[in-house]
């Protein structure tokens, strides 16, 4: 048993590179379904599992910590996953210190004493096993999660088909774009689509515009022919290439956050809305505070004002002249909820994205692929999530699963 159980240990790392982590996360993202990394199983037929966990809320360096249990073979509804990748969003920060709106299931169902977590609410698995009973899938399917709070920083899972959807065409979509495509895009379509009639010449404003979904909003805007006053945050250094970077996708003005609350700033929009007559309908907000009441002023008589986020922690303080005399409304919009409403709709817009990266209309927002394989150390992995938190990226941090 033991020299059967060496030699398909050593057929499986034949198949997966060793030279670096990036050739590794290359070959996950190229290599079929069938030649995946190798399988730890139990004499019993347990599939071995490690997840990042909490027990209780508060900072991520603090109550994380790596968890490994085992998995029964999958039966009757049940289907085993193999995750392939797995973003870290800062819902997933805000999730685990226990300050957002959706809740993760604390259970002892892992092999603890004490009820855990695990973290993360967005990613793409693969179907390893699954039982008798289930009609829809089959091994080899990639699938990604309906709702938030399944619990994504994991190697495996075992769950029932309902809490998953099956990604029914991946030609031309790699593991990172499946697991990062039901966030931010959506976000970003949605609110593009639903709360102004915006028609191609139109205008919107959005701070945040360097992030997931400021990204995701310019290149959509550029597909359907609206126009974008992006905000970001400035630096130090870097601030004129991430415009020519931003201006590459399809942004039409990007300004600083400290250039929008200019005196003069008003007046620079008026040139670049034709004196005024091309109005801006659309305002895209995820900062809140003082950035965000100025860029409220922007808008039209009758826009709309949307918020999806507050990353700057501060209230968003209104001028009562805004909602009398501009008639301006504000919204909110969370996309775990719309989506819960409208499963159809998310599913439509997750297809139409994905149709778009195809077609190389669309791109991925810039990663930090963190390799993560069985042999990872907890403190590597804990340490990519507090890098969420800290300064300037060079892309949003994915987990990306090698050998587990």
């Amino acid at each position: 048993m033991a020299s059967k159980r060496a030699t398909a240990t050593a057929a499986a790392l034949r198949l997966t590179p060793q030279s670096s982590p990036r050739a590794a996360a290359s070959y996950l993202r190229t290599t079929p379904p069938s030649l995946s990394p190798h399988r730890r199983i139990s004499a019993y037929g347990y599939e071995q599992a490690k997840a990042l966990t909490f027990s209780k809320y508060g900072e991520p360096a603090d109550v994380l910590s790596l968890h490994t249990h085992s998995i029964s073979p999958a039966h009757s509804h049940n289907l085993t996953l193999r995750f392939l990748a797995a973003p870290i969003n800062p819902a997933d920060i805000n999730q685990i210190q226990g300050v957002y709106p959706s809740k993760p299931a604390f259970t002892t169902a892992l092999g603890t004493a004490t009820p855990i977590a695990v973290a993360g609410n967005e990613g793409v698995a693969e179907v390893i096993s699954l039982g008798s009973s289930v009609k829809g899938l089959a091994k080899g399917d990639w699938v990604m999660m309906k709702a938030p709070g399944f619990g994504t920083w994991r190697t495996h899972a075992q769950t029932t088909p309902e809490h998953v959807t099956r990604l029914e065409d991946r030609r031309g979509i790699s593991a990172i774009t499946a697991a990062t495509v039901s966030v931010n895009p959506c976000t970003a379509y949605r609110m593009l689509r639903d709360f102004a009639a915006m028609r191609p010449g139109d205008w919107f404003v959005q701070n945040g515009a360097n992030g997931g979904v400021g990204r995701a909003a310019i290149q959509l805007a550029r597909i359907w022919g609206f126009r974008s006053l992006n905000v970001v945050r400035g630096r130090a250094e870097g601030t004129d290439e991430l415009a020519r970077e931003l201006r590459g996708l399809g942004a039409d003005v990007v300004v600083t956050d400290a250039e929008l609350q200019a005196p003069e700033f008003r007046e620079r929009v008026k040139e670049w809305t034709a004196g005024g007559r091309e109005p801006v309908k659309l305002a895209l907000n995820c900062v809140g505070g003082k950035p965000a009441t100025a860029m409220a002023k922007v808008l039209a008589p009758g826009g709309h004002f949307v918020t999806y986020g507050a990353m700057s922690k501060q209230p968003l303080t209104l001028p009562a002249s805004l909602l009398i005399f501009k008639d301006v409304h504000f919204h909110g919009f969370w996309v775990s909820k719309w989506a819960e409403r409208e499963p159809d709709e998310k599913k439509r817009t997750v297809e139409h994205v994905l149709e778009l990266v195809r077609k190389g209309e669309f791109k991925d927002v810039p990663v930090e692929e963190l390799l993560w394989e069985w042999e990872t150390k907890e403190g590597e992995l804990i340490g990519a999530v507090k890098g969420t938190l800290e300064g300037f990226r060079k892309g949003k941090g994915v987990f990306v699963f090698g050998r587990t």
